[in-house]
């Protein structure tokens, strides 16, 4: 059994000052004797301004974020799966891009958001991801010490292909951190992370955004730990920013498994 920690936080547009409690985060994380952090979607900066953004959004070798989370991960030796980042592609184009640090600092995985946020939601509220970033093209795995780690971010959560993708390469946990709206987190965060842990037989872990943030957004929190067979082990609720701890049981994985092996039974659906 390991343990995981989760983070919970109000990220605001200054990436220094986001890079500080990242920094504090590791180090409360590996204090509480975690093998591994998870971390929200956006962690280093949350901006919908995108002209202010843009002077903030680095290529990999020159984001201060991402170097001083790497700076703790190997001064704690504690892993970090960083939910994303916004990175500068090598075309200059704008990636949403998911880490995951090991206990030495090194980039183990990265993986680039496959479903971009273009919404429209009766309150009003309207989201072109795809009018800044760059969709991702590939199903990332990485293998940690809480076990083999499926990468997605917030908006895939809606494709169930991508998690009966990471299902067949074996999963034991997957990520899906996030900076969900309070308008559909209300109606549907629940109960689609209960539902990817159920069709992948896994540990779904969900860092999130929450609350009022400097940009003028509002999201939703409860982050999550949810167990293979759909039970919150973990919700950091609604109100505020907090760091919270689950045990990650690879018995629980296996006795569900053995209950119910629908990775297993899987079959091809015809066309």
């Amino acid at each position: 059994m390991s343990r995981a920690a989760v983070l919970q936080t109000t990220t605001g547009i200054d990436p220094d000052a986001n890079a500080t409690a990242l920094v504090a985060a590791i180090e409360e994380a590996s204090a509480g004797g975690a093998a591994m952090l998870f971390t929200p979607e956006m962690s280093g900066l949350l901006d919908r301004e995108r002209s202010r953004a843009a002077d903030a959004i680095a290529h990999e070798a020159d984001d201060r974020v991402l170097a001083a989370v790497r700076d703790a991960a190997a001064r704690t030796g504690l892993w970090v799966a960083l939910g994303s980042l916004a990175i500068r592609r090598e075309d200059d184009l704008w990636a949403n891009r998911a880490f995951v640090i090991d206990g030495a600092g090194e980039i183990a995985a990265r993986y680039d958001k496959l479903h971009m946020f273009d919404v429209d939601l009766d309150t009003g509220e309207s989201w072109r991801e795809s009018n800044a970033y760059a969709a991702g093209e590939a199903v990332v795995t990485a293998q940690t010490p809480l076990g083999r780690l499926g990468l997605s971010i917030c908006y895939d959560i809606r494709f169930p292909a991508l998690y009966d993708a990471l299902g067949r390469a074996g999963c034991d946990l997957i990520a899906i951190p996030a900076a969900f709206t309070v308008r559909t987190g209300k109606a549907h965060w629940h109960v689609m992370q209960r539902a990817r842990a159920i069709e992948a037989t896994a540990w779904v872990v969900a860092a999130a955004q929450v609350g009022r943030h400097e940009d003028g957004r509002a999201t939703y929190g409860h982050s999550l730990v949810v167990d293979p067979w759909g039970e919150v082990a973990l919700d950091l609720g609604g109100e505020s920013q907090a760091l919270g701890f689950a045990e990650i049981d690879p018995a629980r994985t296996q006795a569900v498994r053995a209950q119910l092996p629908s990775l297993a039974n899987r079959r091809k659906i015809p066309n």
